[in-house]
């Protein structure tokens, strides 16, 4: 049997997307022709260090979401066809799933971000998936949903038969994400940057108002007036939709000089970047799954975060929770990791149980048994 592997939006890797992708190819055993990769030219070379032995053949030389949408309405089934796929494997379903198929389908979908909130504030996919997506989802035969969370927002919001929904949780990388010793130095370097400990940490793209970034340089402020603590903010991610807003919001604060963005930051060296942070503050107010919660907890790195979506689920009791909308109650959390050194200490320990629960073999594992099945029974 032979499967197809839709590269199109997994952001060469370098995003949630893109790493459940790599860790899934990681273990996928030599397949003698029996997996192959398709996507954008210029991600040929993407995975080729998870993946070396695996053909990729590019497709869709238009770029932009709606140029990419529109190949697979149209295209893919063709492409599909000549290339003898017993089925088709889609990573990224939430935001590219095929309309329809000559062979099986399998979609991954990590978030319905989509359709969260108000049409103003919900994640752009362009106006062609917007009018097809619910329909699409529900041409798969198999759908893998990344928590309990987003199984039933496919259910309520896309009309998902429960039957073809399976829950799947991500893993986490245990050999990159472990409790590091650091020195006393209050100079963290990892090139490009320098960081001055200690400092509170947020990973995720800028994305406002889903990604809450504006509150939490409030809750920042309310901080740094209750404690005069020597903090520092950390954000790492790249910037998304209304990145500007975020940015702008961090230069009227008292506090800009001690709050600092890196842009897009390499994945190699964020286990060190985690495992230095004081604490980690994951404040959106929609996450599919929260990978962040787990790369923190396997750290060693306690984690205050919002109540909102699927992050009670993937955290459950091992880490302290706000409200979203009130900075005030996020600033309370951050007041007491940084001042309380017992429930510091339970926080972390908690956090490193709970991070045991999760495992790339095992989603690889049955990811791939989904795919199998799905094939023979074509």
């Amino acid at each position: 049997m032979k499967t197809g592997i839709d590269t199109f939006a997994c952001d060469g890797g370098k995003s949630g997307v893109g790493t459940y992708l790599s860790q899934l190819l990681r273990r996928i055993p030599p397949s003698g022709g029996r997996f192959e990769l398709f996507g954008w030219e210029y991600d040929r070379f993407a995975y080729s260090e998870f993946a070396p032995d695996l053909e990729f053949i590019p497709r869709c030389r238009v770029n932009g979401k709606s140029a990419n949408a529109l190949w697979h309405l149209y295209r893919y089934p063709d492409f599909a066809k000549k290339r003898g796929y017993n089925a088709c494997f889609f990573p990224a379903a939430h935001k590219r799933p095929p309309f329809r198929s000559p062979c099986p389908t399998i979609g991954v979908v990590h978030d319905m971000a989509a359709y969260w909130g108000t049409r103003r504030t919900r994640e752009h996919l362009g106006a062609v998936l917007r009018m097809v997506l619910p329909n699409s989802l529900r041409q798969l035969d198999r759908i893998i949903a990344v928590s309990e969370w987003v199984k039933q927002e496919l259910i309520d919001l896309a009309g998902v038969r429960e039957s073809r929904i399976e829950v799947v949780r991500n893993g986490v990388d245990h050999e990159a994400f472990y409790p590091r010793p650091h020195s006393e130095e209050g100079e963290l370097l990892i090139q490009p940057f320098s960081f001055r400990r200690p400092y509170i940490l947020c990973v995720s793209r800028i994305d406002h108002p889903v990604k809450n970034h504006i509150r939490l340089i409030e809750a920042f402020g309310i901080f740094k007036e209750r404690t005069g603590f020597p903090h520092r903010l950390v954000l790492v991610g790249g910037d998304s939709n209304n990145a500007s807003a975020v940015k702008d919001a961090a230069s009227a604060s008292k506090w800009r000089g001690d709050i600092f963005f890196t842009g897009h930051f390499p994945l190699k060296s964020l286990p060190d970047l985690y495992s230095a942070a004081d604490f980690v503050v994951v404040p959106s107010m929609y996450e599919g799954f929260g990978m962040c919660v787990l790369e923190a907890m396997a750290s060693g790195i306690p984690v205050a975060c919002a109540r909102a979506a699927s992050l009670p689920e993937t955290a459950e009791h091992a880490a302290l929770y706000f409200d979203p909308f009130e900075p005030e109650d996020m600033a309370d959390r951050m007041v007491a990791l940084a001042s309380d050194r017992e429930l510091y200490e339970q926080c972390r320990r908690l956090g490193l149980e709970r991070v045991l629960t999760f495992s790339w073999d095992r989603c690889a594992e049955r990811t791939l048994a989904i795919i199998h099945e799905t094939a023979a029974h074509g």
